[in-house]
């Protein structure tokens, strides 16, 4: 190996060795992060006023409140970490309905919330609408979006060293090379890019029961919703869960019903 190319892989290494390293909630997995907080929140703030240019919001008083009463109490809970299990991120809450038949929801960076109407006769009522909402708020607590940015480019920084790698094919194998550089991009995506954005998936859902318990809502509700979840989904064609960026619905309710007393221990049930 060309010296220029040692030192190229040695200095990839170090600079993934050396970025700046968080904790996420509650799991305590250790998280690689090259992006600011102030950049994350700016992201977030741009992505969520281009999706409420968008999107069409709802005018139905009673969704908007009970997504609205749901939302700001699960934003408490996460802005009062018990015994340090998180740092509050005091973050300017917005909880947004739109109103689209999909069954669908989202928190960007910052603490914007929406969730989308269609997703309203699936949860059914408050208990399974703060599954939803918990589970939302844990991707912007445990900073998952500025992850999933570091991840890309440590993926990006491994597959620039192949190629560089690559240089030094000589003679017919250079035939083979963009074969070679498509399957590292592949390799990239399937073992390392997609695993971990399922892995953020059931952090999400881990936090999240977490999250809803503190907030007076009983994690068991949590089994109902998804079994609801994957019987709205039957007859839909989906990838395999090894292609997927999100754990298959049965997977989800097992790992659920493994971390349900883990939340119990915070619950305190409210009226």
């Amino acid at each position: 190996m060309r010296p220029s190319l040692r030192l190229l892989l040695i200095l990839c290494g170090a600079s993934v060795l050396m970025v700046a390293c968080e904790t996420a909630p509650v799991t305590g997995r250790s998280q690689i992060m090259l992006v600011s907080e102030n950049e994350e929140r700016q992201m977030g703030l741009q992505a969520y006023q281009q999706v409420l240019a968008k999107e069409p919001l709802s005018h139905d008083a009673q969704a908007n409140a009970l997504v609205e009463k749901v939302g700001k109490r699960i934003a408490a809970a996460a802005e009062r970490p018990p015994a340090e299990m998180w740092r509050a991120p005091h973050f300017r809450w917005e909880f947004k309905t739109i109103d689209k038949n999909e069954p669908n929801a989202f928190c960007l960076p910052g603490g914007k919330v929406a969730v989308y109407t269609g997703l309203l006769p699936i949860t059914r009522n408050e208990a399974g609408l703060a599954v939803v909402i918990g589970h939302e708020v844990a991707h912007a607590l445990a900073r998952h979006g500025a992850e999933r940015m570091s991840d890309q480019m440590v993926a990006s920084v491994g597959t620039a060293a192949a190629a560089a790698l690559a240089t030094t094919v000589s003679g017919r194998n250079r035939t083979y090379l963009p074969a070679m550089m498509a399957a590292v991009g592949a390799g990239a995506t399937v073992g390392f890019i997609l695993p971990m954005s399922r892995a953020q998936e059931s952090e999400a859902d881990r936090i999240g029961l977490v999250l809803m318990a503190m907030a007076g809502y009983d994690p068991h509700e949590a089994i109902g919703l998804w079994e609801r979840m994957r019987a709205a989904n039957v007859g839909r064609k989906g990838q395999a869960e090894w292609l997927s960026t999100h754990p298959a619905d049965t997977t989800r309710i097992s790992n659920i019903r493994g971390w349900v007393n883990e939340a119990m221990k915070y619950y305190r049930p409210r009226d």
